[in-house]
């Protein structure tokens, strides 16, 4: 029996932990780590079958790459690898146990552990022939009559795929013999004599995308498309015990596409931000420190850690260095290099990621709820949409530290749909404290009303004022201030926003910053994303941010409150 162990896949995963010279992004290195843990049989929930791995194996020794003339096991990259291995020999630990009505008994089936496989890499990394040997490798391997889809934004990409499998098979011979051949290559489809099972390329442009029953599908060139096609594919396997959706692309430079929703929530997963973890993905994309201003124009770094291929084959490396130069040189040659050798959303330069997560979970701190009292704080409100979240958060200052406690509310009868959608567990955030589901469809002011009317008795804090947006304000602020409460409106703008954005920003940096441990609003922090205006002002934007941020901009609308007393004493006037 082989041992995982010795595989590349597994080399490769220990090499993306150990390297020191950041060639492996950072979000690759956690996935590796992730991965490495199963194999070393250290996860509770999943390990990798040798049996399957060893089976595997013995298909890419047979499966003959067209270019190379030689055995696809000793052609692979070592992403590709890992990819193949990982997505198609990771295994539930515990069997699933389901109902199969054709014989009216249940029945145990091992089943893969991972449910998506993402992979983002720049060009020329070979993602096409990769694709195509896992389409083979499932078509040969799954159960009979086993149903495989490839989906595309056209017809000329989405037969790229076809076109790749078809040269695959046909330079390998145990897989096109001519009097029992593997595969028929028809016109529309490619079939698997072995088992019945069939795999057809679907255009996105002309094809309807329901109706259809994927065992397993891949999505190529996911950034050309919205989210519909990955959906209709997710859909069409909800009652299957085992199932599989890969995604693949290169970043493209538009702002509504598949790939940035799920990227995200790729990173979500890696950074523990999420409840589930059945999603693998090898992010090859440059580094937030690596992507700010020009740092493209001479570092490397940004080269290899979105072109694995580069480590190992110079003259690639040397390729995109002249493409680089050319990039600097002219702007309209920007835009394809950026987006599609180095895997950065161009049109997107003007966003960016707030705070990294890292850096806001160092700001943990014990703080419970009796260190507030008697302390003077100043809140700050977010009331969105009444089917949206809405947030308060409450700051103080104490020895040149600022404090923070936020909290957020829910549409109690959305708790569900917004766990499915958003891929957060709302139920676990409201056990733990840091969410309140209130109302049913809509939130219910009134409840959020009384949690701010009660602060003073809970915690024993005074409240100095309170920060709000009037967009859907008016009223609770009324009520508010019925209650002697100061309420200060401050306007979301850029040139109001900035001081504030800029001193959380700092303070967090700086370790200045402390809250206790909130889940919610670390995935705030993780959706956030600023925008500079003409001015060079930054605020964080709802509309370009990944997900909720309400908690963040409750957050900054207190901070507001607190420098303005700090600069100006409790007599400052409120910009307008």
């Amino acid at each position: 029996m082989a041992d995982i162990k010795d595989s590349p896949a597994y080399q490769y995963a220990t090499w993306c932990v150990q390297e020191t010279e950041r060639m492996a992004p950072h979000y690759v290195k956690l996935q590796a780590a992730s991965w490495l843990r199963i194999a070393d049989g250290e996860d509770p929930e999943a390990y990798v079958d040798e049996e399957r791995y060893e089976k595997i194996t013995r298909l890419l020794r047979i499966i003959i790459h067209p270019d190379l003339k030689r055995p696809m096991l000793e052609s692979m990259e070592g992403y590709e690898r890992l990819l193949i291995v990982a997505t198609l020999c990771t295994m539930c630990r515990e069997g699933t146990t389901y109902y199969e009505e054709t014989e009216a008994d249940f029945q145990t089936l091992r089943i893969r552990y991972y449910v998506t496989a993402l992979l983002e890499v720049a060009r020329k990394n070979f993602k096409t022939f990769a694709s195509a040997v896992i389409i083979i490798i499932l078509m040969l391997t799954e159960p009979s009559f086993s149903r495989f889809f490839s989906v595309g934004p056209d017809l000329a990409l989405s037969s790229e795929l076809k076109n790749a499998i078809r040269k695959i098979i046909k330079s390998s011979p145990a897989l096109c013999d001519e009097i029992e051949p593997a595969f028929k290559l028809l016109r529309s489809e490619i079939r698997c004599t072995i088992n019945d099972s069939e795999y057809t390329p679907l255009a996105y442009s002309r094809d309807r995308m329901d109706g259809r029953m994927a065992h397993a599908f891949l999505a190529d060139e996911a950034g050309a498309m919205d989210d519909y096609p990955v959906e209709a594919m997710r859909s069409s396997q909800i009652n299957l015990p085992s199932k599989l959706g890969i995604i693949i692309s290169t970043q493209y430079p538009n702002d509504n596409n598949v790939m940035l929703t799920e990227i995200d929530l790729a990173k979500k997963t890696l950074d523990g931000l999420t409840y589930d973890r059945r999603y693998f993905s090898l992010l090859y994309e440059p580094d937030d420190d690596l992507k700010t201003g020009d740092t493209w124009q001479t570092d490397d770094r940004v080269l290899y850690q979105s072109n694995p291929v580069a480590v190992d084959h110079k003259y690639l490396l040397t390729e995109l260095k002249k493409k680089r130069s050319l990039a600097v040189l002219y702007d309209s040659k920007r835009e394809n290099f950026l987006c599609k050798h180095c895997n950065i959303l161009y049109k997107g330069l003007g966003v960016e990621g707030f705070v990294d997560i890292q850096k806001v979970r160092l700001c943990r701190d014990d703080v419970p709820d009796s260190w507030w009292q008697g302390k003077p704080v100043y809140l700050g409100l977010d009331l969105s949409q009444t089917d949206d979240n809405t947030s308060v958060a409450m700051v103080c200052e104490v020895n040149g530290k600022i404090y923070a406690k936020v909290v957020g509310f829910v549409p109690a009868a959305r708790v569900d749909l917004k766990t499915s959608k958003e891929k957060v567990d709302y139920r676990d955030l409201i056990k733990r404290g840091e969410c309140f589901a209130c109302g049913d469809e809509t939130i219910d002011y009134g409840f959020v009303e009384d949690y701010i009317l009660h602060l003073q008795s809970c915690y024993g804090v005074v409240i100095q004022q309170l920060a709000y947006d009037r967009y859907n304000a008016l009223s609770t602020v009324q009520k508010l201030e019925a209650a002697q409460i100061e309420c200060v409106e401050v306007k979301q703008h850029s040139s109001v926003l900035h001081m504030p954005t800029k001193l959380l920003m700092e303070a967090i940096l700086n370790r200045r910053f402390a809250y206790a441990e909130n889940l919610m609003l670390e995935i705030n922090f993780q959706n956030a994303r600023c925008t500079r205006d003409t001015n060079g002002n930054m605020y964080v934007n709802k509309k370009r941010s990944a997900a909720k941020v309400d908690m963040v901009v409750s957050l900054i609308n207190a901070l507001y409150l607190l420098q303005q007393e700090q600069l100006y004493g409790t007599d400052f006037v409120v910009q307008m």
